[in-house]
């Protein structure tokens, strides 16, 4: 159960109403409409991350899971494992996440994208072989995309942690 009460749509600005409307009424979004301009911003980045760069979306989502998982929040997750396989990550590489190093199911760049997403998370930041690995196999513009993407969701893993924001069913929020 969530640590707080989550905000009341009915009791939000139109504005605020028709990004929860958008996106479905997710918890996660309703807990951040309590800051009606700071979920208004959220929403915005998250649509870049999501719908507005050139790093490919496999290793996006790949980089989202993972970093999901290394958060330790279910929550992200489970939504990012079905995003992912609606871009095309496969079961197999969804199920490998967790110990990914070990799996033959990720190409190159994946394998480099998530030594990267390891390094942030763990490290708060890549090693120089790492760094230089992976923006070998990137233009700068999705190097830059996959670092934002990484740090996004690690703000986003530790909001749903901090907050116990529930599961919901992820047909409910994610299409």
């Amino acid at each position: 159960m969530a640590r707080i009460d989550y905000s009341d749509p009915a009791k939000a600005s139109p504005r605020t109403r028709e990004i929860l409307d958008k996106n479905r009424n997710a918890n996660i979004f309703r807990m951040m409409a309590h800051s009606p301009s700071y979920f208004e911003q959220y929403c915005r980045l998250g649509g870049a991350i999501r719908h507005k760069g050139e790093l490919d979306p496999i290793v996006r989502e790949l980089a989202i899971t993972r970093t999901g998982i290394l958060c330790e929040a279910p929550y992200e997750i489970v939504a990012h494992k079905r995003i992912g396989k609606n871009v095309g990550v496969t079961d197999e590489q969804n199920a490998a996440l967790d110990n990914w190093q070990s799996a033959t199911c990720f190409d190159e760049v994946q394998r480099a994208a998530l030594t990267f997403t390891d390094e942030i998370v763990k490290l708060r930041k890549p090693t120089d072989a790492t760094f230089k690995a992976i923006a070998a196999m990137l233009t700068p513009a999705a190097l830059i995309e996959l670092q934002l993407s990484v740090g996004f969701y690690i703000m986003t893993s530790k909001f749903l942690e901090t907050f116990e924001i529930d599961m919901q069913p992820v047909t409910e929020v994610v299409s």
